[in-house]
């Protein structure tokens, strides 16, 4: 069965390489043809600006008053006069239709090599079914969702202990695990934001008992990582009933545990500022401008593995890294067991730092990589943080950790998001399969 499944699948992933072959020499074509030497103008002219559309981008999240607005005139107008250029050389339809062929031969080049790639997740194994659940809801979450799905009562119903947060009163989640561990729970699950999910992973780590997630959260990073359903989380409580566990990695700040990422420099600054839930867009523009030009906050230094990084105004430290060159993947994590950190620095002093990170991973301001332990310090005794969206103030230096396969994790044998792993666009594969 899963033979003939491969050779019905073989015929597809050939078409799909020859369309990405020919779709891709067509936008060459398209460009040679029409606009001939030209074509080199198009370029250059596009390359310049978006340059400039970056260098205005950067100037008005710098300056203030009349400079701001100057700025960004310039980032709205510099992309716009290269369309006008274009127009003007009644070359637009070209590049038009050079960038749809291409944007073409990059989708079908990936369905193609997408079969090359390997389930991204990590191995699953059965395990009989909890018997003394544990689970803890926040009726807030995701604008309401344990109410809107029933999550209550439906896990009541498959004999599982919940316990629903009140929400007039500040709780410790960690103590209301503990507790709950003390009274003899065998599983530990949360529903509710990634914040509250690491909180209580860490106890479920620390006692080595299996944790659950239901994605009644908002953005549920975390839950999409793991390929669970985040439009509808009652899903998520087929896990109790018929489930398998994951061994996943989970990162740790101090002994705080955090199953997404933790944010250091201007994002993690500026979501402490209490206007920042009002009204986001103001404070954001009022506080940037001395965030990014050092004039506030502390001068951050990031040593992990090898490298140094000084002087970022942002830093990323994750559990596991996320997918990098790939718009389609970006925001996701391949893999949640490769037993190290993704690190991310950001170093932006001027409006040229500023366009060349239009060359993305290479660009000589933007530090990537991976390691088992981040240290962040500062000139400062204490340093804003952002972790699984939670802001917090912690004492410098901050050192971030990575325990491999310490969180188990149970979640439905049937999920409708398992990743897999991307291959790299490889034109000579492609060519290869082609001619298969």
């Amino acid at each position: 069965m899963h033979r003939d499944s491969g050779a019905r699948a073989r015929p597809v992933r050939r078409w799909s390489a020859r369309l990405a072959l020919a779709a891709g020499l067509a936008a060459v074509v398209v460009l040679l043809v029409f606009a001939g030497i030209r074509s080199v103008a198009l370029l250059g002219a596009g390359l310049a600006g978006f340059a400039l559309a970056a260098a205005g981008l950067w100037w008005a999240l710098t300056l203030r008053g009349i400079g701001r607005l100057l700025a960004f005139t310039l980032a709205v107008v510099a992309p716009l006069a290269v369309l006008a250029l274009y127009a003007w050389a009644e070359l637009l339809w070209v590049v038009l239709l050079s960038l749809a062929l291409w944007a073409l031969g990059v989708a079908a080049g990936g369905a193609a090599l997408g079969a090359d790639g390997a389930p991204a997740g990590p191995p699953e194994t059965r395990t009989a079914p909890p018997e003394r659940p544990f689970l803890i809801m926040n009726p807030r979450s995701g604008g309401g969702k344990v109410g809107r799905f029933h999550l209550r009562e439906k896990a009541e119903a498959l004999d599982a202990d919940v316990l629903l947060l009140d929400t007039a009163h500040q709780q410790d989640v960690v103590a209301l695990a503990e507790k709950a561990v003390e009274d003899g729970a065998d599983l530990l699950g949360v529903a509710g934001g990634d914040g509250t999910q690491a909180l209580v992973a860490g106890v479920a780590a620390r006692h080595g008992l299996p944790f659950m997630v239901i994605s009644a959260g908002t953005r549920n990073h975390f839950a999409l990582d793991l390929g669970l359903d985040r439009d509808d989380p009652s899903t998520c409580l087929d896990a109790l009933t018929d489930g398998v566990e994951l061994r996943v990695d989970i990162g740790f700040i101090g002994e705080r545990a955090f199953v997404n990422n933790a944010s250091f420099g201007t994002y993690a600054a500026v979501v402490q500022s209490p206007a920042y839930r009002d009204d986001k867009v103001r404070t954001v523009l009022r506080t940037l401008p001395d965030l990014l030009t050092h004039r506030r906050g502390p001068r951050l230094a990031v040593r992990a593995a090898d490298t140094a990084i000084d002087g970022p105004q942002a830093v990323l430290v994750s559990n596991n890294p996320y997918r990098m060159g790939d718009l389609a993947g970006l925001g996701r994590r391949e893999v949640l067991d490769s037993g190290a950190l993704g690190v991310l620095g950001v170093t932006v002093d001027d409006a040229a730092q500023a366009a060349e990170l239009l060359a993305g991973r290479h660009a000589p301001g933007l530090t990537a990589l991976t390691a088992q332990e981040v240290v962040i310090d500062a000139d400062g005794p204490e340093i804003e943080a952002g972790v699984d969206g939670e802001a917090l103030t912690l004492p410098t230096p901050v050192r971030c950790t990575i325990r491999p396969r310490a969180l188990r994790v149970r979640v439905p044998r049937h999920r409708p998001g398992v990743p897999r792993t991307r291959p790299p666009m490889d034109w000579r594969r492609l060519r290869e399969l082609a001619l298969s």
